[in-house]
């Protein structure tokens, strides 16, 4: 059992963050109970990182890890030559930086203004030591990340170009407010990001995803807002879509 300690008022002003933090019971915090929050208070610290920001580079050590509770950060594999690959977008109760190496083994820049709280590495290790809730939870983001990496490599390996942007959007839809009863129809698609990077995450070319995205209004599948965003019109047809299962 951890021992429990004395903090000063900036750091009971840390805990009350951790306490009313909307995204905690959604991310890894969650193994860590709210009579002991002072303790996850003090291991971690809040930093806001505006687009553009590199917040891990490839090969670099592995010190900090992040957990993001606020915007969208891109995830990418560099070659030595400049070439890179997105690989992922990380939002909300994303953790990165997991690793056993030295270095990491990937890069992660900023979409838009982003949240983090950031943990050192001595502090991480102190926590997977003294809460082992803690650590399953971060088991499970491991398992998740596995599974992201295997529908990664079945979207880019078999899937269509319709049927990648269909998986694409899907898995940008924001859930439904607790108010809409469960109804998925009219769900707005967060996308912060570029086409120019959306169509890399892809393995597409930029033109055939505007294409992709524009048959899909005609077919009142999705369509436009007034900031440039996209909302769905039909959750089911574009699952279909997205599983092969459309014959358009």
């Amino acid at each position: 059992m951890p021992l429990r300690r004395r903090f000063t008022p900036e750091a009971r002003t840390d805990v009350h963050r951790c306490l009313v933090c909307e995204i905690r019971e959604h991310s890894v915090c969650n193994g860590i109970d709210d009579t002991e929050l002072a303790i996850l208070a003090q291991a971690s610290k809040r930093l806001t990182l505006p687009p553009g920001t590199a917040m891990i580079e490839e090969g670099t050590p592995a010190l900090s890890f992040f957990n993001v509770t606020s915007g969208t950060v891109k995830l990418f594999k560099s070659l030595p030559d400049g070439r890179r690959q997105i690989t992922g977008f990380a939002d909300v109760g994303h953790f990165l930086g997991l690793t056993t190496a030295k270095t990491y083994s990937f890069g992660a820049e900023t979409v838009d203004t982003v949240q983090v709280c950031r943990f050192l590495r001595p502090q991480l290790e102190t926590l997977l030591t003294d809460y082992p809730q803690f650590e399953r939870r971060l088991l499970d983001e491991v398992t998740d990340e596995l599974a992201e990496a295997q529908e990664q490599m079945l979207l880019l390996g078999r899937k269509t170009a319709r049927e990648r942007v269909a998986s694409f959007l899907l898995n940008r839809m924001i859930p439904p407010a607790p108010s809409g009863q469960g109804k998925t129809e009219g769900c707005l698609v967060s996308l912060p990001m570029t086409r120019v990077d959306i169509a890399d995450y892809l393995g597409l070319t930029i033109e055939t995803v505007s294409r992709t995205i524009s048959a899909l209004r005609r077919e009142q599948t999705i369509t436009g807002t007034d900031n440039h965003g996209i909302r769905v019109l039909s959750v089911t047809r574009l699952r279909d879509l997205a599983s092969g299962q459309d014959s358009r």
